[in-house]
């Protein structure tokens, strides 16, 4: 009767182990999706090529098209190119 009551005992505490690394790996695939950042439209810096989000901060507006930069750095370089 032991033997029998120890084994049951056994594989309840196997059942929970399971079953508890289950919810474990969940709660950390959930955890992976929840910080994952959305993606969005990529645009195309036309000064260093650098591949910037379409609703950067950073933009100039010419007429009807928005060019997006990287940096500010990159902004002043296209517009002193507009000057010329």
């Amino acid at each position: 009767m032991f033997k029998l009551l120890l084994t049951i005992a056994a594989i309840y505490i196997l059942f929970k182990l399971i079953t508890n690394d289950k919810k474990k790996k969940q709660q950390t695939f959930q955890n992976k999706e929840n910080t994952k950042v959305p993606s969005g439209e990529m645009v195309k810096d036309p000064i260093c090529g650098t591949f910037v989000p379409k609703n950067s901060d950073i933009r100039v507006r010419i007429g009807e098209k928005v060019e997006c930069f990287c940096s500010y750095e990159c902004r002043d370089k296209f517009l002193k190119q507009l000057e010329k």
